[in-house]
């Protein structure tokens, strides 16, 4: 449960709470990717991140389908769930290993390849899937940046945004995995894209992270 003495912050969070947001998390795996696409409650992102801790030493990106006024807040949140800090991303940074980026409200956040090196670029260009931010240009981008060192983990949530980014992380060569129907809240995107065929391992939520941190010691070895 996440706690605050900020009454403003509390009536934020419980709005949030409410609704059925497209969180997304991108992290380099050493010239790959981590991705990890998550529609739904904020609650399934922060128990994933609590379960994968500070030891991931790589850049996280997130996206979620959220207002400008609440990004910020969300942020402050996942920077005190005592794994790595967390702050809205700014156009054309680095991706520093031990940090999330979140992408603003209102803009698309992506990832390109600069001599070898990871950094962010913020978009206004047109909603993906009815949303801004949207996963599928992440995920594109992503994939193009890493020639295709991707891992995808897709949680609950409605609708098919980041099905044709998994599709294309697939298509260069990665890999993804899902949350499982069970479960799942909402079984629309992990459901689009283990319908489609493109799961290496569909996977209740607890055990996500375990087999995130397998993938990742597995890629560094």
């Amino acid at each position: 449960m996440i706690c605050d003495d900020s009454a403003v912050i509390r009536e934020a969070l419980a709005r949030m709470l409410e609704s059925d947001p497209a969180i997304r998390i991108v992290a380099r795996i050493a010239n790959g990717m981590l991705a990890i696409d998550e529609l739904a409650r904020q609650q399934a992102l922060f128990t994933l991140l609590q379960a994968l801790g500070g030891d991931l030493r790589l850049p996280v990106v997130l996206t979620q389908h959220m207002p400008v006024s609440f990004t910020p807040i969300l942020a402050a949140h996942i920077g005190k769930l005592g794994g790595m800090p967390c702050t809205e991303a700014v156009d054309g940074e680095p991706l520093l290993p031990g940090r999330i980026y979140l992408a603003p409200g209102n803009h698309h956040l992506l990832v390109r390849n600069h001599g070898s090196v990871l950094h962010t670029e913020l978009t206004s260009d047109p909603p993906g899937n009815f949303c801004r931010p949207s996963v599928d240009p992440m995920l594109k981008s992503a994939a193009q940046a890493c020639a295709g060192r991707v891992l995808v983990a897709m949680l609950t949530g409605m609708g098919h945004d980041g099905l044709a980014g998994t599709r294309a992380v697939i298509e260069k060569g990665g890999s993804a995995i899902a949350q499982d129907e069970a479960s799942s809240v909402v079984w629309g995107m992990p459901g689009a894209v283990a319908q489609a065929g493109l799961c290496h391992a569909i996977l209740p939520l607890t055990a996500m992270a375990p087999k995130l941190l397998q993938l990742l010691r597995t890629a560094r070895a």
